[in-house]
């Protein structure tokens, strides 16, 4: 019986590793760059921030507003509160930003539709581009700037880079979950969203430091997306009605990491809920489209996790078939408890963890520049940590999939507090240069 289970295993393991392999091939597109372009004219941009309840620690992103080498003229701050008694409105006026109050808000879907509801026709059309921008974000000096080179490419949507905040702090800044957790931005985007750019496939979205062109607002109508992953119901957008995206990693905004593993847990069953939400509402009309079209984007969308998801499947179910033989054998007085749990959990449990820590090392390496602020025990830590740290996203999507039937609201991430990282952030530029 363990020799037919464990040849199973071994079959449809092999299956999936072979599935997977055109994503394998994907990811060596991590180490390249897009062409560098030097804008020709100066636009207007507008900075879009969800503030509710952020005095605490939007100081920061406001300081490195203020350092921008842009032209002022040339762009415009717009911070959304959901009450005018936040202390976050007074800290925006004394930098010169719009304040926007939406009390209606109870997702941050509904926060950016408030605002470009606000907005006058005039004061929309007088720009090219809008940028999400969180609260908790740091900019780099040059960032705006940045962000108007890359409208020089012809796109709609353009993600930039996430840098990690708590990097830029001191050690009690940063803890292994918040570096597990930063790991995400780098499978997203240089392992993923650098091949994706590469060949038009819509890229997987994050709202931070995203810019939207005018028109696809307009086409859109302002926000309508309320799920708990508005940006991800970007991307079922972009499927549908074929908006192009761009990974433009020259562009660079710090992004903040909750410290604690309850914190990490919950924040990702939200987004992994908020993934159910969006493919209950879009996946029937995206299978539909792609029957009449099969593009590469609704092939992706429809079909890319299927060898993973049965890699991992096959792994669990063999784990517990030898937890069950071992109890069985144990309760029969039968001399194979051994066998069973080596051959039948820990080396399939091995072989999993032993794929993922490659997988996360990999993607250390694309995001060095981030990792090689950390301590060496830092990054040995978190390399080992991470595997376990992603392969919890399996049951959170068995929960999530609870979740995606209740009323899951949004809540306030837990913040980290520390003293500007300005002076860190400036010494890192100045060594890159």
């Amino acid at each position: 019986m363990i020799r037919s289970v464990f040849i199973a295993y071994c079959v449809i393991a092999a299956i999936s590793v072979i599935l997977y392999i055109p994503k394998l091939v994907q990811l060596c597109y991590a180490f390249r760059k897009p062409p560098y372009k030097k804008a020709t004219q100066k636009r207007r941009i507008s900075l879009v921030i969800p503030a509710r309840n952020e005095s605490k620690v939007i100081g920061d992103l406001f300081a490195s507003i203020l350092a921008q080498d842009y032209d002022r003229d040339f762009f415009t701050v717009n911070v959304i509160v959901k009450e005018a008694s936040d202390p976050t409105v007074e800290m925006a006026k004394k930098i010169g930003a719009n304040v926007f109050i939406v009390p209606e808000q109870t997702c941050k879907g509904a926060a950016l539709d408030g605002y470009f509801k606000q907005i006058s026709n005039e004061e929309f059309e007088s720009y090219t581009s809008f940028v999400i921008i969180d609260a908790d974000a740091v900019l780099e000096p040059d960032y705006v700037r940045e962000l108007n080179n890359a409208l020089e490419h012809d796109y709609q949507i353009y993600l930039s880079r996430k840098l990690i905040k708590n990097f830029l702090g001191e050690r009690s800044s940063r803890t292994v979950f918040s570096n597990c957790s930063a790991l995400n931005y780098p499978m997203l985007d240089d392992l993923g969203n650098t091949y994706r750019t590469k060949k038009g496939i819509p890229l997987n979205m994050c709202g931070q430091g995203m810019m939207i062109r005018k028109d696809v607002i307009r086409e859109i109508g302002g926000w309508p997306y309320r799920t708990l992953t508005e940006d991800y119901e970007l991307r079922m957008d972009c499927i549908l009605k074929g908006f192009t995206s761009m990974y433009y990693p020259y562009a660079i905004i710090y992004t903040e990491e909750v410290l604690k593993h309850k914190d990490s847990y919950n924040r990702r069953l939200r987004w992994v809920t908020g993934f159910s939400q969006c493919d209950k509402i879009y996946k029937k009309r995206i299978r539909e489209k792609f029957l009449r079209e099969r593009t590469a984007g609704q092939f992706e969308y429809l079909f890319s996790l299927y060898p993973i998801t049965l890699f991992i499947v096959t792994t669990i179910v063999t784990m517990c078939a030898g937890s069950a033989l071992a109890i069985y054998y144990a309760l029969h007085g039968i001399p194979h408890v051994a066998h069973a749990l080596i051959i039948l959990v820990a080396i399939p449990f091995g072989v999993m963890y032993v794929l993922d820590f490659l997988y996360c090392l990999l993607a250390m390496l694309a995001y060095w520049d981030a990792f090689g602020k950390l301590t060496r025990r830092e990054r040995v830590l978190t390399l080992f940590v991470a595997p376990l740290f992603m392969l919890e996203y399996f049951p959170i999507f068995i929960q999530s999939r609870v979740y995606a039937r209740t009323n899951l609201k949004w809540e306030q991430t837990a913040r980290v507090e520390y003293g500007s990282p300005r002076e860190t952030q400036q010494k890192d530029k100045d060594e890159r240069s």
